[in-house]
């Protein structure tokens, strides 16, 4: 349809639009300048359309997290796809929605300018053109008056209508201040509906009474101690609070779980970064790193860094149906205590102490799994068998058979020749030692572990391998028959495939979290034990070879072979000799690990 109109109201019509046109360029052109002042307090865009919810692109840096008034900070905004306007500016973090505050100098005058806000001249910087850009820098003063914390935050527009309001950046704090939690902070915690600092540390003060506490080491009091592992509960209604401390680098951690093994838990995580504790409920499927879950189900989250020590603070519902992976508070769990650095898949340390009772207990169970009596203690007992079995038994009753043989051939011990008796004195400890210990990790884990790993293949191979040679020993052939020389064999594979294999199975029980010792100062440990083990018996072989034998004295003769009485004397005094300086070495290798274990 075509509508025709009179002259004098199509010239009023085309002067309207005219008018209207021009002012609609003024206004879009007043921001392609980036002169918005008008926006200084909310940061909005008068562009007629709301902001993206979506993720961001664009990201707030800075090259500082202390400042003190007058310092200068280097701000950055800067994104994987490229932005047309922005508008940036600093405000107290504990009031994001306050006034501008400090001043902005330009790095770059050509993409950016200062505007004034708040009164105070450049304290905000926006763009000066619509040219497209993928990183603007500019300098932030602070001033004389600057509160504690202070926290950048930038509106970003990839194009007219297109942009993201108030996007958090960094926040800084001045001296020793800790960092209040920022807008970042509850947008990236999922699990958080709320953050706050905490004013003061937790004290042990009411375990037992009002709230249930696991402590380490016991007796100690997270209000004064910075070496305190603390861990409390306490109901109310239908809800759980719970309070975690502890000294740490990255994390501490707690999870629940249905057995005696870390994996398939129920965990939560407090993570220092760079002074600001996100606060996590995650779950470990398996031997993998937490996951974090995409639910909130943490109110009530509060946080304090102080001394090295992290401590947070939350509450959960019993039960949480918009997350059906964490658990029932309302039944009965095993509790692990853990702490590490920010790489916080990797348990750095792992306690079970005691459990203080208490008429609001809501986790309870086994006393003996929960104070650490009886389960860690054969799981220590376990290892310290095993390295007794082959750091010292073991590895000295093969040198007795392998090298000794000569040694003392008119004298007997218990109608035996010495080095058969001490070899077949040494061998059986072994396997005696090994067979006790092979026992303990079914007793402590009740049936076969599918989450160690290797290990428990190789010790069960150890074990078949340690019970054949008592057997074979007993229906060997008599020195004279013709099949001595296949016992011989089988003796000698045997008994060294089952001493390699030992070996190697130490060094991946020594990273079970059953018995997680100290990394990797225990693996240096034993890696020297095997390095030592190895130039002991070299000297040994070559001495045996006579590449190492005595000499005569004068310089113009050879060294003669140990064929005479005083040569043979000496021959076994030097096996004595190297046999005392192998099993102090080994006594000293073993004896460490054996205190780390005894740490745990």
């Amino acid at each position: 349809m075509r509508i025709t109109l009179p002259l004098l109201k199509m010239w009023n019509l085309q002067t309207a639009l005219a008018i209207l046109g021009t002012l609609c360029l003024t206004s879009i052109s007043g921001y392609k300048n980036g002169k918005v002042e008008k926006s200084c307090e909310s940061m909005m865009p008068e562009h007629h359309s709301q902001p993206n919810t979506t993720a961001s692109p664009y990201t707030l840096t800075v090259n500082a997290r202390k400042f003190s008034p007058g310092d200068y900070i280097r701000v950055a905004l800067s994104g994987s796809e490229h932005f047309e306007g922005f508008l940036i500016q600093a405000r107290d973090a504990t009031n994001p929605d306050g006034p501008a505050i400090g001043s902005f100098t330009l790095v770059d005058p050509e993409i950016s300018q200062r505007l004034t806000c708040n009164s105070i001249e450049g304290s905000a910087v926006s763009h000066t053109s619509n040219a497209k850009k993928n990183e603007i820098q500019v300098i932030w003063k602070a001033p004389s008056n600057a509160p504690p914390t202070v926290q950048f935050l930038a509106t970003v527009l990839a194009h007219y209508k297109i942009f993201w309001l108030k996007l958090p950046g960094p926040v800084i704090s001045q001296g020793d201040v800790t960092p209040a939690p920022s807008q970042s902070t509850t947008i990236m915690s999922t699990n958080s509906a709320s953050t706050s600092i905490l004013p003061q540390p937790f004290t042990s003060e009411g375990c037992g009474v009002s709230k249930s506490c696991l402590i380490d080491p016991v007796s100690c009091n997270p209000s004064v101690d910075t070496n305190c592992f603390f861990l409390s509960y306490s109901t109310l209604d239908q809800t759980v609070s719970f309070e975690l401390s502890g000294p740490a680098e990255g994390y501490v951690s707690f999870a629940l779980s249905k057995d005696k093994w870390m994996g398939d838990d129920d965990t939560y995580l407090c993570i220092n970064d760079e002074g600001r504790v996100s606060v996590e409920a995650a779950y470990t499927a398996g031997r993998t790193y937490p996951e974090v879950s995409s639910k909130s189900v943490l109110t009530d989250v509060g946080w304090r860094v102080s001394d090295g020590v992290i401590q947070c603070k939350f509450s959960r519902s019993i039960y949480t149906p918009q997350d059906p992976v964490r658990f029932s508070l309302n039944n009965s769990y095993y509790l692990f205590v853990a702490h590490g650095t920010a790489e916080y898949g990797m348990i750095h340390r792992h306690t079970r102490q005691p459990l203080i009772s208490s008429h609001h207990q809501i986790i309870t169970g086994p006393p003996e799994i929960l104070t650490g009596s009886r389960s860690p203690l054969l799981m220590k007992y376990h290892g310290a068998l095993m390295l007794i079995a082959w750091m010292l038994a073991g590895s000295t009753g093969k040198i007795m058979a392998a090298y000794f043989k000569p040694d003392w051939p008119e004298q007997t011990l218990f109608g035996q020749k010495i080095w058969f008796q001490v070899h077949r004195m040494l061998m059986s400890l072994t396997v005696f030692l090994t067979a006790v210990a092979f026992v303990f990790p079914f007793v402590y884990r009740g049936k076969w572990s599918t989450r160690a790993g290797v290990h428990p293949y190789l010790g069960c191979t150890v074990m078949i391998l340690a019970f054949c040679q008592p057997i074979m020993a007993a229906f060997r052939p008599a020195p004279d028959s013709s099949r001595r020389w296949i016992f011989n064999w089988l003796h000698w594979g045997v008994g060294n495939a089952a001493e390699i294999i030992a070996v190697v199975s130490m060094f991946f029980g020594i990273r079970q979290q059953s018995l997680l010792l100290p990394y990797p100062w225990t693996t240096g440990v034993l890696s020297a034990f095997v390095v030592w083990t190895i130039v002991l018996k070299l000297v040994l072989k070559l001495h045996k070879h006579n590449v190492i034998t005595k000499g005569s004295g004068k310089e113009d003769e050879l060294p003669v072979l140990s064929d005479t009485s005083e040569d043979v004397s000496w021959d076994t005094k030097f096996r004595v000799a190297v046999l005392a300086v192998f099993v102090l070495g080994n006594s000293a290798f073993c004896i460490s690990l054996l205190a780390s274990i005894g740490d745990i």
